[in-house]
């Protein structure tokens, strides 16, 4: 195995998202990303309705902002950790990544060809991961849905923030203030105006992502009188409360 293999292999030992097979993945469950990204392409119905009947969602609306959130949460987190620790870019474009649905709401794989990095800096970071991917794949589903660019890109914005924030809270961590630092970085320029659309916070001794927009999520059968610990309906010294004290979850 090289070590450009071991080094994205051994990721998962911060996260279970950052997690990544390398190697073009068989069977058919396997979902290319760029194909997510065709008007009207089956790849993307399949993912919406997965979560759709997982989470019982009431409109299209809502389900649009679910699959962008756990999406932009899972898909390219490998490569936002790898740029937080290292400074290099993971090739995640989409032609080059594979994501394998749960049986219902959420991705269980993630698969890339080869452990290849490309040349550039941040730059690069945010073609690979927002020009190129999330934001299209954001204009794909308010195409379909009508659901609210700026809300579909708190999505993306809260997905991405848990790529940084998600190495703190496992055993084995990235230091807090160096995660907070690169994930600040990365944002101030960020395409989609993501700073503007939320906060990552220090709580409870991990990092925390404080959203400006609202996923919907309490419109949902599944989430029903509940709204996110990171939730915008949620006054923010009352999250940060929440988290500090370990309930992520709010009752409405």
């Amino acid at each position: 195995m090289t070590a450009e293999r071991t080094g994205v292999a051994a990721l998962s030992r911060y996260a279970p998202r950052y997690a990544v097979q390398i190697g073009v993945p068989s069977g058919s469950e396997w979902l290319r990303a760029d194909h997510l990204l065709e008007p009207d392409g089956p790849a993307l119905t399949e993912l919406l309705k997965r979560d759709h009947d997982a989470s019982g969602h009431t409109s299209a609306h809502a389900n649009a902002l679910s699959l962008i959130s756990f999406y932009a949460g899972r898909a390219p987190a490998a490569a936002l950790l790898l740029w937080a620790l290292e400074g290099r870019v993971l090739d995640v474009r989409p032609h080059n990544l594979w994501v394998k649905p749960n049986d219902g709401h959420g991705l269980a794989a993630i698969a890339i060809r080869s452990a290849r990095f490309l040349p550039g800096g941040l730059r690069t970071l945010y073609d690979v991961v927002l020009t190129d991917h999330l934001l299209p794949l954001a204009a794909e589903l308010h195409r379909r849905t009508r659901a609210g660019v700026r809300q579909l890109h708190g999505g993306v914005a809260a997905g991405c923030a848990m790529g940084f924030c998600a190495a703190s809270r496992e055993q084995e961590t990235v230091p807090l203030r160096h995660l907070l630092e690169r994930w600040q970085t990365f944002v101030a320029q960020a395409p989609g105006g993501l700073a503007r659309l939320g906060e990552v916070a220090e709580a409870g001794g991990k990092l925390v992502y404080l959203r400006n927009t609202c996923c919907l999520y309490y419109s949902s059968t599944n989430g029903a009188n509940t709204l996110c610990g990171s939730c915008c309906l949620t006054p923010r010294e009352e999250r940060l409360a929440a988290y500090e004290a370990g309930r992520p979850i709010l009752t409405v």
